[in-house]
């Protein structure tokens, strides 16, 4: 009897210590998120209008500048996903560029919004060099936050379940950015916009380094992996006939073009469509509601599947931007922000389900070729089409303000007017239309899943049988 007793101690023991391991790292895999948009928000949301209103560069260069940087940056996603296929450290192949790039992206952070007293060509010069390198190693850091999760765990829910915690952690800073960062530049710059972005990124960027140790310290890499170095070629294998990838590659390029053009354009339209520029914090801050739909995401994918959530919050996305549009038709601040807050609550949906869907489509790519490229998959999957799609959506806004005679800090003519609502409305609307119709073919490759995890666990258990043999 005391034999049983001591059993059952153990076992609730260790049943309490899996639980509490299980959600230090749920908590510690949000952090991660968080640290990255605490300097990410800034430049998604106001970066466009910081460089056309405040560091005094028109909209066409501003535009050029996005979709060069963001394209330069795209390019470098597949690098940096060779570089973490190669790298085995004694931390495992993703976590160790938390710690190593934190510091780095947070000062390149930082310089992207100071704003020195250049002329007009050297601003230009200065603007995308800040905002490359910025780019460039948000990349670097933001991918293995992606990669990692394979490694985390195996189990398709819990895999849902921590792209739920990432998804609330990235809602909650954006909240946080939004709501702060106008009025701390505002209050610490005195009414000057440059110097307010100055004294507000740093503290940004103290948040940012400080949230990265945190996910480094308690993130463990527990699923195996290749433990050799696998040549480029062969990692290259992984993405022949990954077909669920490239439904999740062309989804996601589409989808970030549609959401990077509609909250780029958002202050336009809130300033000189709406003559109410005090809602844009309010209106960007509206994120947060997309919490509502990402708290049930691992309730709905188990219940309609993976792909008619995504389908169904893909159209919902649409639907937000048809009742923007008839909002703005018909002058109704409420109508506009019943579609604006549908917009997010779909949009976060839609968001959330391809970060977790890529770790199983590198699950798919080992059952197919039996190459495990994670780092790979994973940065062109999600950070080539971040990149590329925010460069092409905020490029496309940028343009089409400039080619409809924007003119900043002044009363816009009515083509001008008419080039906002297209950029914020009706750009949008489109690329989400296009975002959903790979998503319509991924069921099939969704039905796979039991099998694969149960023949790759198989494998596993052959491989490490013959290891321990040899």
């Amino acid at each position: 009897m005391l034999c049983k007793y001591r059993e059952d101690d153990l076992r609730n023991t260790t049943v309490q210590s899996m639980s509490s391991r299980s959600y230090t790292t749920r908590f510690s895999y949000m952090a991660s998120e968080i640290a990255g948009q605490l300097i990410f928000c800034v430049i998604s949301f106001y970066l466009l209008k910081f460089y056309t209103d405040v560091y005094g560069i028109s909209a066409a260069v501003a535009g050029m500048i996005l979709l060069i940087a963001r394209c330069v940056d795209a390019f470098d996603a597949p690098l940096w996903g060779i570089l973490f296929e190669k790298t085995h450290s004694r931390w495992g192949s993703s976590r160790p560029w938390f710690l190593w790039l934190c510091l780095p992206f947070a000062v390149f952070g930082v310089l992207t919004f100071v704003t020195p007293h250049f002329g007009p060509a050297s601003k230009i010069i200065y603007a995308v060099l800040t905002y490359v390198a910025s780019s460039i190693l948000y990349t670097g850091i933001n991918t293995p936050v992606t990669s990692i999760l394979a490694s985390l765990t195996s189990d398709p829910h819990e895999r849902i379940t921590l792209t739920t915690w990432r998804m609330f952690g990235s809602k909650l800073s954006v909240l946080f950015v939004n709501l702060s960062v106008l009025p701390l530049v505002s209050v610490l710059g005195q009414g000057n916009d440059r110097l307010g972005f100055m004294r507000v990124m740093p503290i940004y960027a103290l948040g940012t380094v400080a949230l990265y140790l945190v996910a480094f310290r308690n993130l463990h890499e527990a699923v195996p992996t290749h433990r050799h170095r696998l040549p480029v070629a062969r990692s290259l294998h992984a993405l022949r006939g990954n077909a669920p990838w490239h439904i999740i590659f062309f989804s996601s390029l589409f989808f970030w073009i549609a959401f990077i053009a509609r909250i780029s354009s958002a202050p336009y339209f809130f300033q000189y469509v709406l003559r109410r520029p005090e809602l844009t914090s309010i209106a960007n801050s509206m994120d947060v509601v997309s919490l509502a739909g990402i708290f049930f995401l691992p309730t709905l994918c188990r219940c309609f599947s993976k792909r008619n959530t995504w389908v169904v919050a893909l159209l919902g996305s649409i639907a937000g931007q048809v009742i923007l549009g008839a909002g703005t038709f018909a002058a109704s601040i409420p109508l506009i922000f019943a579609g604006w807050i549908l917009g997010f609550l779909a949009s976060g949906i839609a968001m959330a389900i391809p970060f977790s869907v890529l770790s199983d489509s590198v699950d798919y790519g080992e059952w197919k070729s039996g190459i495990r490229a994670a780092g790979l998959l994973t940065a062109i999957g999600a950070a080539f089409c971040l990149k590329a799609g925010s460069g092409i959506g905020g490029a496309a806004s940028a343009w089409i303000l400039a080619n409809t005679g924007y003119v900043p800090n002044a009363i816009q003519s009515s083509s001008a007017l008419h080039g906002i609502c297209a950029s914020f409305i009706w750009l949008p609307a489109a690329a989400w239309l296009l975002a959903t119709v790979p998503v319509c073919f991924y069921h099939r490759y969704e039905c796979l899943e039991p099998r694969i995890r149960a023949e790759l666990e198989a494998r596993r258990r052959i491989a490490a049988l013959v290891s321990g043999a040899v």
